[in-house]
């Protein structure tokens, strides 16, 4: 695991919670046969698949089961089907990262209804459906990481970003993603006001739908169509290896054109080795996915929510419970709906990427 946010790590303890309410107990204050449906956007991904493996290390130090369930279509359409069978088979709670937030509106309300705990992570649902999400980071920082790889990056090859006429365009999953498209939105807004000269050549965006295959084709048809491109940003974690696949397909390298975005590490550093770009990022998606399930369990178990309040997550630490106006201004109230954010993110490069195996 990665040594940087590894050595964060330490400075955390170690709690466990007393249950609340008249569960059955083992006698350690844990409720036993609580069980969390944890649902990917898109399973067989490398970032949900360690974002699992977090979660399934965590809730078998605590004592609770995670079922992994998700389907190789980022489609609206399972997960509706998965939130239903979680209602139907008698789980007792979600975390989802949804693939549009609108389309599993109906659904998640109706698990809440039906008394399961209802948490998301990773990309957020109305607010008002769920209970608790764990983010990555408000719109603003991780609008402004992605601006600012790419801008260190151009720098590297000689641009001046400031003053130079930059050419750029977004290649993410689509528009529904809540949390790719708040990163976009912020992102433009810190391009306006920093780099006015920068030329959007695709305002509409590229979208490959959270498909492989398809980064692959939409990243070519991009350096075809905007062959002086200067900037490709993949605030998505399988569109950024896919376009960089399309540039090294094409022979092009991080001294053509400059790409970066967010991914895991190792599905990323072989395109580093090969020049094709220089840095992008991330954050821990392993403690990310174990943070979402606990919350998940111990608000199953009986335990009430309420902004402001600090909960203790064993072998992780603290988490304190933000208003939903961190991600959103505009965003629903209620003192038992909030955000947790996670504490850092991490930018990779040639010279730490292999001090992270995720």
């Amino acid at each position: 695991m990665k040594k940087l946010l590894s050595s964060m790590m330490v400075l955390f303890f170690v709690s466990s919670l007393a249950c609340a309410g008249g569960a059955q107990e083992d006698g350690s204050g844990s409720k036993k046969d609580v069980v969390v449906v944890f649902i990917p956007k898109i399973s067989g991904n490398a970032f949900f698949e360690v974002a699992n493996e977090g979660a399934q290390k965590l809730a078998k130090h605590v004592g609770f089961t995670v079922k992994y369930d998700g389907s190789p279509d980022a489609a609206v359409a399972n997960q509706v089907n998965i939130i239903n069978n979680a209602v139907q088979q008698g789980a007792d709670a979600i975390s989802i990262s949804t693939v549009d937030a609108a389309g599993v509106d109906k659904a998640l309300k109706a698990a809440r209804r039906a008394g399961l705990a209802v948490m998301t992570w990773d990309s957020d649902s109305n607010a008002d459906a769920r209970q608790l999400m764990t983010s990555q980071g408000t719109p603003d920082i991780l609008g402004k990481m992605l601006v600012d790889m790419g801008v260190a990056s151009l720098k590297e090859r000689g641009k001046n970003p400031d003053k130079d006429v930059i050419k750029y365009c977004w290649h993410y999953s689509q528009a529904t993603v809540t949390d790719q498209n708040s990163w976009h939105i912020a992102g433009e807004a810190y391009i306006r006001q920093k780099y006015p000269r920068w030329k959007n050549v695709a305002p509409a965006n590229y979208y490959s739908n959270q498909d492989a295959e398809r980064a692959i084709t939409v990243g070519e048809a991009i350096l075809s169509a905007h062959k002086d491109i200067d900037l490709i940003i993949c605030n998505d974690s399988t569109a950024l290896p896919g376009q960089c696949q399309a540039a090294q397909n094409l022979g092009l390298n991080k001294d053509n054109v400059t790409i970066t975005g967010f991914a895991t590490p190792n599905a990323i550093k072989g395109y580093c080795r090969t020049n094709i770009l220089s840095r992008w990022g991330l954050w821990d998606c392993g403690i990310q996915g174990a943070i979402s399930c606990y919350l998940a369990y111990w608000a199953a178990i009986g335990h009430e929510i309420k902004v402001g309040d600090t909960i203790e997550i064993p072998t992780i630490g603290s988490v304190k419970i933000e208003p939903n106006t961190v991600l959103d201004s505009k965003a629903y109230t209620a003192s038992d709906s909030g955000v947790v954010l996670l504490p850092e993110r991490v930018v990779f490069t040639k010279e730490n990427m292999d001090n992270y195996n995720f």
